[in-house]
């Protein structure tokens, strides 16, 4: 993979822009307009002029700011305006995890957004197994995200989505992830992010966005951060193995097919450093391992965290580091910005900068420095540049799109927008994302009957009777997740709950049909059986059962302590299924819930996570059969908790006392496995057929044909699994592991030949000694099924070779003369004159690195490899024998490194200002 560092509009060539300043500069930032002076002779500075690239502009702007001004920028919430320059104020703390939900106007934490549209939660989500749908709903979260926010130009960062990895059922935030399994999350949250931003599927800017970005997507949280009840003093600690393999790999994945434009880290520690100062994970692995390119922000007050809940005293430190010393820490480690509400003191970025620069503070990577701070502004402007924020609005197309939908009303954040953002469109996606994500459990026959008892046969005229029972049937509002829309009276009109969707479903096919709502449980925790509701059970011809949780027993925060569902809840079901056979159980939850109590006594269980606001209509059309349940379990449904280990406890491979976590590792029994989902058609998975012999450094091809062999048209998800049987136990290889899957629509009595792809090269293991990945040579077994306890078929595939040492991602730190001995590690602005060491640093397709790695751990690149450079301005910047790098003007430049070895070249460019 080369490194693309910057996206945004094309450099082109270009007169040395002169400096504009005063009125008539404010004025061209307020209208979109080219600054000029008043013979309309003075060109447009490089900060306003779109013929420079986002991160050459940014330059620019930084190098105009003072160091106060460049400390207040850093802080998320709000950075101010700076009224001299035309730059507006930004909040950067916004969310949208399942719609926009939340909007920055202060100092303090972000106010919810009223009557947004509410999708179903990352987990539902992640059952569908969709990334198509996924990014459908991004695309449409991010139009909307343009209608609602500030002139619909600013605030477009945000803290989306959570890609920490369903590790264990009890985590507090589980509703916030999409599956256990690197792979699937990836696919699905890279996804998001595609759309978020206004990204086509292959990660790419359409030509119709002008080179501008939608709306910026936050991965969080970086890293290992899934326990609630530790969460912002613990640490995670794990071997380098279970870190790169399991913790981490979802968002290398996500950086190299998606380009995010931001990550989070997260507050706890990672082998006892917190992950706000981690030099490891920040910078060696995100950014020169993996080629990130946008900025960190903390989370919301992780560098706070590092004094006050941490107390945090680095190696080599005299004393645990007090508000200036976390500070200089943070940034130096690559913290950008510093989300600075949440458990914060009051102490910031804006208000500690200037000083910690003046204290001189010797970090792990050197002395904090401005240069430092320049570095991190270049990030930050970058990506309010590329949002199009500067620039004429006639040149955004996401700007003139979103006024255009909006119809020339402008959205005010109360319940006088009338939920319009919710539109007949968004209301079909919200209602087809949570079709998709519910999975059919279980569908036996009723008493006496041939056939499962779902789909419901609803006789189109005379009696037919339907009772709906539960706290969670017929609420309002509904309870739609953590990060949330607020919704006022026009949003709650637009939502659908399980009785009102039942209910019109039902009489639509039936007008005489009677559907009853009863509460099944009463009391503020759900303890209490409502026994008028059990004795009605028996009066009817089915029986929907509605249970679920809410953020009173799972939040942020707030971890579970058991599996068991709420209250009396999981009685209600069996008292109701002891009085009619005909009882489905629906369970909508953060996650696993103990079924072991009902699970044998009702016909029918149906799950999902909380399933956004057309949560009701969507579950009508699968229990009718308007839709086949197509959702598939992205996490082990465990059989009893007390197979899991410690919630804190961060390995996820066995020993002798843990049975280890997820379906890669976990060895003991399982209610449902990874995977797993019903239809209500038959289908088999046959002829799969692989090439016997793959190269490490090819592509592994596989087809398999799909048969429907039902009398309804049905969706399945066939799903490709590798183990490696030649390994001895020693090495501890999973199981298997999830590689290649594909959602398929076919018709009844069908079929159809999927294939399925993925590199040979995701079949490495991370290699402690070498610190590199490496394939094991062997020969592997594929096996393809519905769930990861299934073998529909299998084949077997010899892999040999080795990963070719052939260069991945480029990054430079480039430093100017003089620099090593004032321990100055990097910088934005030159001085005139000078040559500049670009400290790049190279690495490997097998994740191997080379070259200016941090203080104390460079690596001389490998034999063989060569490196060019490439000026875009000679007139700024001269390459010298293409070896020496001399600034020789004034004005902004960007120079192209590219490392050349036999097996390939790579690429990274950074940008030189010279005052």
């Amino acid at each position: 993979m080369t490194q693309v560092c910057v996206l945004g509009v094309p450099v082109k060539r270009r007169p040395l822009a002169l400096i504009a300043t005063g009125a008539a500069l404010c004025a061209a930032v307020a209208t979109g307009m080219p600054a000029a002076s008043a013979d309309d002779s003075t060109p447009t500075p490089i900060y306003l002029n779109p013929h420079y690239s986002p991160v050459e502009r940014a330059a620019d702007l930084v190098g105009r700011l003072t160091l106060a001004e460049k400390a207040q920028q850093m802080n998320s919430n709000i950075a101010p305006a700076i009224p001299r320059l035309g730059v507006a104020s930004w909040g950067w703390w916004n969310e949208a995890s399942h719609g926009v939900a939340a909007i920055t106007n202060s100092t303090s934490n972000p106010p919810p957004a009223t009557n947004t549209t509410s999708y179903p939660v990352d987990l539902a989500m992640g059952s569908t197994w969709n990334p198509d749908l996924v990014h459908k709903v991004a695309s449409a979260i991010g139009d909307e995200a343009r209608e609602v926010m500030p002139n619909n130009t600013e605030n477009l960062d945000f803290y989306s989505p959570t890609v920490n990895l369903g590790r264990d059922p009890r985590w507090g935030r589980n509703d916030e992830t999409w599956s256990e399994d690197p792979t699937l999350t990836a696919d699905l949250a890279g996804q998001y992010v595609n759309g978020l931003q206004g990204q086509d599927e292959n990660g790419r800017l359409p030509k119709s966005a002008n080179g501008y970005l939608k709306a910026v997507a936050t991965l969080k949280h970086f890293a290992a951060n899934n326990s609630e009840f530790n969460r912002r003093t613990g640490t995670s600690d794990m071997d380098q193995r279970t870190l790169r393999e399991y913790y981490t790999a979802q968002f290398r994945n996500i950086i190299e097919s998606s380009n995010p434009g931001s990550i989070m880290s997260s507050y706890n520690r990672v082998n006892g450093v917190p992950a706000a100062a981690s030099v490891q994970l920040m910078d060696t692995l995100a950014r020169q391992t993996w080629g990130f390119g946008g900025y960190f922000t903390s989370d919301c007050d992780a560098v706070y965290e590092i004094q006050g809940g941490h107390h945090w005293q680095p190696p080599g430190a005299s004393a645990p580091l007090d508000q200036y010393g976390r500070t200089a820490y943070a940034i130096t480690a690559g913290e950008d910005l510093d989300c600075n509400g949440g458990y914060h003191d009051a102490s910031n970025y804006g208000n500690t900068v200037p000083d910690a620069v003046a204290k001189h503070i010797t970090t792990q990577t050197g002395v904090f420095n401005e240069n430092d701070v320049d570095v991190s502004l270049v990030r930050l402007f970058s990506a309010r540049i590329q949002t199009g924020e500067f620039d004429q609005e006639g040149r955004v197309p996401w700007v003139r799109d979103a006024r255009a939908r909006l119809g020339g009303t402008t959205w005010v954040n109360s319940d006088a927008n009338k939920a319009v953002t919710q539109t007949p469109e968004r209301i079909a996606l919200a209602q087809q994302a949570a079709e998709q994500s519910l999975v059919l459990l279980k569908n036996s026959p009723a008493a006496g009957a041939k056939d499962g008892l779902l789909p419901l046969k609803v006789p189109a005229k005379g009696s037919y009777k339907v009772a709906v029972m539960g706290a969670y049937a017929n609420p309002s509002p509904l309870f739609l997740g953590g990060y949330a829309t607020y919704e006022g009276p026009s949003g709650v009109a637009k939502q659908v709950n399980p009785y009102q969707g039942i209910k019109a479903a039902i009489q639509k096919l039936n007008p005489d049909a009677t559907v009853d709502y009863y509460p099944g449980v009463t009391g503020s925790t759900l303890n209490t059986i409502d026994d008028a509701s059990v004795a009605a059970a028996d009066k009817y011809d089915v029986v929907v059962v509605i249970a679920g949780t809410n953020s009173s027993n799972s939040r942020e925060d707030v971890d579970r302590t058991t599996l068991a569902l709420p209250g009396a809840q999981a009685s209600l079901i069996s008292q109701v299924a002891a009085r009619n056979p005909h009882t489905i159980a629906y369970m909508e939850t953060v996650g696993q819930i103990d079924t072991n109590s009902f699970q044998s006594q009702v016909p029918a269980m149906l799950w999902s996570s909380y399933n956004g606001q057309e949560q009701g209509a969507a579950l009508a059309d699968v229990l009718l059969g308007n839709t086949d349940p197509s959702g598939r379990l992205p996490f082990t449904w465990y059989k009893d908790q007390s197979q899991i280990p410690a919630i804190g406890d961060y390995g996820i491979r066995p020993t002798s006392t843990s049975h280890g976590r997820t379906y890669m590792y976990f060895n003991g029994d399982v209610t449902y496995p990874f995977g797993y989902g019903l239809s209500y058609t038959k289908f088999t998975y046959s002829n799969l057929k692989v090439e016997k012999k793959v190269d490490a450094n090819g592509t592994v091809h596989a087809t398999a044909k799909v048969t429907n062999h039902g009398d309804t048209r049905g969706t399945t998800v066939p799903q490709l699994y590798v183990s490696t049987p030649f390994e001895p136990a020693a090495k501890e290889r999973p199981a298997q592991r999830l590689e290649a899957f594909q959602k398929v629509d076919v018709g009844p009595h069908r079929s159809k030949t999927v294939r399925l792809t993925f590199p040979a090269s995701k079949l490495a293991f991370f290699d402690e000694t070498s610190n590199r990945y490496v394939v094991d040579p062997g020969t592997y077994e594929l096996r393809l099924g519905d769930s990861s306890g299934d073998v529909a078929a299998k084949a077997d595939i010899k892999v040999d070779g080795t990963l070719k040492p052939s260069p991945s991602v480029v990054t430079a730190k480039p430093a100017q003369a003089g620099d090593t001995a004032q321990g100055i590690v990097q910088r934005v602005t030159f001085d005139k004159g000078t040559t500049i060491d670009p400290q790049l640093t190279v690495s490997m397709k097998d994740e191997s690195v080379y070259g200016y790695v941090t203080k104390g751990q460079s690596t001389p690149l490998p034999a063989g490899v060569r490196v060019s450079y490439r000026s875009d301005d000679p007139r700024v910047v001269k390459i010298e024998g293409d070896r020496v790098i001399r600034t020789v003007g004034s004005g902004v430049a960007t120079v192209t490194a590219t490392v050349h070895s036999n097996e390939g070249a790579a690429s990274t460019t950074f940008v030189v200002r010279v005052p």
